[in-house]
């Protein structure tokens, strides 16, 4: 019989049958330590940028968690980093059976080879951190050199991120639905690219894919061919491929003055901490300018580096050199942009670069910002994972929906800690310091859970070597000495998979306490109940909960949230001691979770207010595992995890089938 640590997730009995031919795991290579935010570096003003230690905020609340990175075979690594353009042509979802024993074995699981795969960690971070050490050198002994070419740059792309914020059409073309735009490729270059007539007449015979009269016809034979207005044109074969163009924009209005909103997004600090959901890990490189007063954003400058991440082990992250700059526009108006840096350095990013990017806040009555936001991107996405394809190359996944939607929850999270407490309609009164410690472990648990489901460099995840199990991932993680991680070694698994129903659907089921034992192995045969909630915003979905098994020592604390771009269930087991500290008024931060969950996400992009008939859905588990070390997860384990993956995922899929659901 199997025993699980109560900080995990695991099952109890005898429902999990091992196979014994799997071998275990031994765990041996690199470990990675995230650094502390060194704010002494923001104080830097110089207008000589002189030699700077380099800023990291990573978002997981484990900053020196290490990651180990070999579980008996190779790190699962994206190939398109070098520019090669091997596709996924295998992957696809599990198949899932109902509490049966594991899948035999694969046959020739010896081969390091079968396990790897094209999704995952982009990159090792032994190479980020090169490349980060490289930039910054460059940027140290060329200053004045760089700092022209980059405050150039950055003014540039301030003026074209204010019009792309501003204009409407021929700019922006509101689609059918009258709630989609969509960027005018022909419109933006005559704009922004110094486009001639005639090569705007070639570029609109393009898009429609007509060649005049006048036009000579072009056979196979010829040097040159033009491509769609999704890619640039390019004659030199050795050239690398090119790369997708994205473009959104999103326009949302939050409780929050724009000065607050400024610090938000240039603090390193904050804005790793608020889009955690988005940015998995963030570094200043360099700040080039700064009026050296606190609070005073205005005509910062500073070189960063970031990943950006969408929460599933199986879509690659985006990293890119950029430098980010704000500037007060107007009265009562500031732009914040970003543009990489690519182009300046030998250093280049092969799959993604941000053209200019970022927001407009204007300030509105009664303490509310208007907050107008521009994603625009050129990225490869030929390594993203089938089941994720539509969603991504659409730009939906990445778009700026989702940095609209983050704002205005971070602002219902502040006026919630804000607010006087009232009693639930269970008749149960969290007192204020009860709710403002629950709200802060909430936020702690959710962020945990975004970075541990994602594919950032820090993840070094592997498939597991199971027959089925091509789409899933397993990796260890060990901290030491970090206050709310436990100090010994833990187990992170987790899959992604499609389910025939809508995110709305999957996110009720998932979050209600009474249909809770029927995909959480530890409730299975128990009552669950829901002992007090805190609403997190106007829709009662949005909610943190206390959550008992009845007639088990198991306590939960869950938050549920939807928006418009996706669904979080997350949860982390705690025990009755834990839970009364924070509830009493004691630091949450010293309070051990272990998040386990699920996001989940549309299958395709969806219009405002409209639903898919299919979701992604998104487990991850992080459980201590008695049997398991940091350098090895014995086969029995190996076991155990599959099926949690699979029994929950088949038990989500069959309770979406049936209509009683």
């Amino acid at each position: 019989m199997l025993q699980l640590n109560m900080a995990g997730v695991g099952p109890s009995g005898s429902d999990i049958q091992k196979s014994e031919n799997n071998d275990p795991m031994n765990i041996t290579g690199n470990e990675i330590f995230d650094h502390d935010m060194d704010d002494t570096s923001n104080a830097r003003v110089d207008h000589e940028l002189e030699p700077l230690n380099v800023v990291e905020e990573s978002t997981h609340a484990g900053d020196k968690m290490e990651t180990d990175n070999n579980l008996g075979f190779e790190p699962d690594v994206n190939p398109k980093i070098n520019g090669s353009s091997q596709k996924n042509e295998n992957a696809g979802s599990p198949p899932l059976s109902p509490r049966t024993p594991p899948s035999p074995p694969c046959n020739d699981c010896s081969s390091p080879d079968n396990y790897l795969s094209d999704c995952g960690s982009s990159s090792s971070v032994g190479s980020n951190f090169q490349r980060a050490s490289d930039l910054l050198m460059a940027v140290s002994v060329s200053a004045d050199v760089y700092k022209m070419k980059i405050t150039k740059l950055v003014v540039a792309a301030m003026e074209e991120l204010t019009k792309m914020a501003l204009k409407g059409e021929p700019l922006w073309q509101l689609q059918k639905n009258g709630k989609t735009e969509l960027l005018n490729d022909v419109e933006y270059m005559g704009q922004f690219g110094h486009v001639d007539a005639t090569l705007k007449e070639i570029m609109k015979m393009v898009e429609v894919r007509e060649p005049p009269k006048w036009m000579p016809s072009l056979d196979n034979t010829s040097e040159c061919s033009f491509e769609s207005g999704y890619k640039p044109i390019s004659c030199n074969e050795h050239e690398l491929e090119p790369l997708r163009i994205e473009a959104s924009r999103e326009t949302g209005h939050v409780r929050m003055n724009p000065i607050g909103l400024v610090e938000m997004l240039m603090d390193l600090k904050q804005w790793s901490l608020v889009f955690s959901n988005i940015v998995s890990k963030a570094m200043v490189l360099g700040i080039l300018s700064s009026t050296g007063k606190e609070g005073n954003y205005d005509g910062t400058l500073q070189v960063m580096t970031a990943e950006f991440h969408v929460p599933s082990p199986l879509v690659p992250v985006r990293e890119s050199y950029f430098a980010r700059y704000c500037k007060q526009v107007a009265p009562g108006t500031w732009g914040i942009v970003d543009i990489s840096l690519e182009k300046l350095f030998s250093y280049p990013s092969v799959n993604f670069r941000r053209r200019p990017s970022g927001c407009l806040i204007q300030e509105m009555p009664n303490g509310y910002s208007k907050v107008i936001w521009v994603e625009h991107v050129e990225v490869d996405d030929g390594s993203v994972h089938k089941l994720f394809q539509p969603l991504v190359v659409s730009g939906f996944a990445f778009g700026a929906k989702r940095w609209v939607n983050t704002i205005v929850q971070q602002c219902v999270r502040l006026a919630n800690l804000m607010a006087r407490s009232t009693p639930t309609d269970t008749g149960v009164l969290i007192p204020q310091y009860g709710r403002t410690g629950l709200l802060k472990l909430s936020e702690r648990m959710m962020r945990i859970f975004c970075i541990d489901v994602c594919a950032s460099a820090s993840n070094l995840w592997m498939p597991i070597p199971r027959y089925g199990a091509e789409d899933m991932r397993i990796m260890t993680k060990y901290s030491k000495y970090e206050p709310g991680i436990p100090p010994v070694p833990s187990v992170v698994f987790a899959t992604s998979v499609q389910i025939p129903a809508s995110r709305k659907r999957i996110c009720n089921f998932l979050q209600h306490a009474n249909s809770r034992n029927k995909w959480d192995i530890l409730s299975y045969g128990y009552s669950i109940k829901e002992l007090a909630y805190i609403i997190n915003g106007e829709d009662p979905g949005n909610r943190i909960s206390i959550i008992q098994v009845i007639d088990t020592p198991v306590l939960y604390l869950q938050e549920s949230y939807s928006d418009s771009t996706g669904s979080y269930v997350v949860y982390a087991p705690m025990d009755a001691y834990a839970m009364s500290i924070v509830l009493n008024g004691g630091d949450p931060d010293t309070v051990v979770i272990l998040p386990s969950g699920f996001a989940i996400l549309p299958d395709k992009p969806t219009p405002e207010g409209e639903e898919n008939s299919a979701s992604l859905l998104t487990l991850g588990f992080h459980i201590i595992d008695g049997a398991s070390t940091k350098n090895f997860i014995p086969s029995e384990s190996i076991d155990m995890m599959h099926q949690i993956l699979a029994e929950t995922s088949f038990s989500i899929m069959t309770a979406m089938i049936s209509p009683k659901h």
